[in-house]
């Protein structure tokens, strides 16, 4: 007589990596946006490594643990960071002037364009989560509406300055969402308050 066993297998919460990886990205990339610093260069490692590898690696780890906002949130942002590093080595020339010249910005900002439909329903999902998990998804929403204008050159200069401002503030978030994720799993209580969700949305 054969026995079946079933065997659980414990995956930490991703949270935090997922957090730290869109943190950093979006400190980095900010910091040319503003003006302190210059060029692409030095933002494309982090975008590859935080912004993308980081956040895909959390959503490998959040379906594992059956969780679709999360696996489907960090899945579509870190795709997203590594399609933007894909574009920005085209647009420096480093694949080729025959891509360089080709390149047509409109085409980038169809893209934001779809991200930001993307991030609208995650806001709305964001609501039943915690409340810094919503004022994060709320400022990306920002970041794409400044990054789809800007790239269409509607009101580019304003449009360019909210993108800028709203992906500063994503990461300073984002860097407290994921210290709350590593310190209260650590500590077994809330020893940094996210905030609970907001209840409007009833499950069922």
């Amino acid at each position: 007589m054969s026995e079946t066993k079933e065997v659980k297998v414990v995956t930490a919460d991703p949270s935090a990596i997922g957090l730290f990886g869109l943190a950093m990205v979006t400190l980095v990339a900010s910091s040319q946006k503003l003006g302190w610093t210059d060029g692409l260069s030095l933002v494309i490692p982090w975008a590859i490594f935080l912004g993308g590898i980081a956040q895909f690696y959390a959503s490998i780890l959040d379906a594992k643990l059956n969780n679709t906002f999360g696996a489907s949130a960090f899945a579509a942002y870190g795709l997203f960071w590594m399609g933007v590093s894909l574009s920005w080595l085209m647009n420096l020339g480093v694949l080729g002037t025959t891509l360089q010249e080709n390149a047509d910005m409109h085409q980038l900002g169809f893209a934001f364009v779809g991200y930001l439909i993307f991030t609208l329903f995650m806001t709305i999902g964001a609501l039943e989560t915690n409340k810094v998990l919503f004022i994060i998804f709320f400022l990306i929403d920002f970041l794409f509406i400044g990054l789809s204008l800007s790239s269409f050159g509607i009101m580019e200069n304003a449009m360019h300055q909210l993108a800028a401002y709203s992906e500063l503030l994503i990461s300073l978030f984002s860097f407290y969402g994921a210290g709350a994720a590593v310190l209260n799993k650590h500590f077994g209580r809330e020893f940094i308050p996210v905030g609970k969700p907001f209840g409007m949305i009833r499950k069922g």
